[in-house]
């Protein structure tokens, strides 16, 4: 059985000092609808980030090299995969 120390403590996580009265600007469920469908996040270098600033433009180039790597394949020369 759990001692009523611990569940006051998971009870009380946040300290005193969070106002959340003075947060402007949330949005209660923002990114739900995205988490119920299942997102992943990946972060990418720097460099790599300046040639692909948006998520388009990594999916757009990604789709090409599947594209590729399947055509190379297809031709016979599977030391692409």
């Amino acid at each position: 059985m759990m001692s009523n120390n611990f569940k006051n403590e998971l009870e009380d996580e946040l300290s005193e000092e969070y106002d959340f009265s003075q947060i402007k600007g949330g949005v209660r469920g923002k990114y739900y609808k995205r988490f119920q469908e299942g997102t992943n996040l990946v972060l990418l270098d720097p460099d790599v980030a300046e040639a692909f600033p948006t998520d388009e433009a990594v999916n757009e180039a990604l789709r090409m090299l599947i594209r590729l790597a399947k055509s190379q394949v297809n031709q016979g020369n599977s030391n692409i995969i």
